[in-house]
């Protein structure tokens, strides 16, 4: 099985009010692999605190284009980080094949910047890459076949399964390529309402996990009404329930 991670978007609001309380935790629940956000805002607050709870960070989010990718690629090594991804390029650049050209080559361009800092590059998906069609395919696997070898892909397969995608299906096709995927479910609401730990929604993650098993588990919720560490416990608890 792939390793287990949790994003630390998830646990947002806690970690901007006491983020050495929230590693804590997240250690103290079972975790050894974290997700960052936010690379270079965070990087004084994971210098010591990813040790200090045994964690590692073996991904991380940041916004590369546009950005100080020079000074991320530098934090990021910094951190032992090695896949640095961007989070999200926003809908309206899915709808047009050049434009998908255009983020294919501002990423292909980041990932041999990435390299001379020995860290790699990745692309996370949310619903509408899937949702924008390219004649008759889905505009993020016309994005992934334009990728540097070198640069690698973060799947969300919640987001996958709300753009109307066979999330598993999508894993075989994409094969080796996928570093990484988000464990995430609920009812498939793109306003992000209703997710649900892993297992109770309508995301099929038993399949998604077989599919990719080379992949790095990273759960997460982007909001959640109940108590967010009682989530991601019962979420990581789904997830090494069905791996051996």
């Amino acid at each position: 099985m792939g390793e287990l991670s949790v994003q630390l978007y998830s646990v947002r609001d806690k970690f901007a009010e006491n983020p050495a309380a929230v590693l804590a935790r997240l250690a103290q629940i079972g975790f050894t692999n974290v997700e960052p956000y936010g690379v270079l805002e965070n990087v004084e607050t994971l210098r010591n605190g990813l040790s200090e709870n045994g964690l590692s960070a073996p991904t991380a989010h940041a916004r590369l284009i546009g950005a100080d990718q020079a000074a991320v690629f530098a934090a990021a090594a910094e951190l032992a980080i090695d896949v640095v991804i961007d989070p999200m390029v926003r809908a309206e650049h899915w709808q047009h094949a050049d434009d998908i050209a255009k983020t294919a080559d501002a990423l292909n361009a980041a990932a041999k910047l990435a390299g001379e800092h020995g860290v790699r590059v990745g692309y996370h998906n949310h619903w509408w890459e899937l949702e924008s069609r390219i004649d008759g395919r889905s505009a993020f696997e016309v994005f992934a076949d334009q990728l540097d070898p070198a640069l690698v892909l973060e799947v969300d397969t919640y987001w996958a399964t709300a753009g109307g995608e066979n999330a598993p299906a999508l894993l075989q096709r994409l094969g080796d390529r996928v570093r990484a995927i988000h464990v995430k479910d609920g009812g498939l609401n793109t306003d992000a309402t209703g997710q649900v730990p892993a297992g109770q929604g309508e995301v099929p993650v038993a399949e998604v996990l077989a599919a990719a098993p080379q992949a790095l588990r990273v759960v997460e919720f982007d909001q959640y009404d109940g108590d967010i560490y009682e989530g991601i416990t019962a979420s990581r608890a789904f997830v090494l329930g069905l791996e051996p």
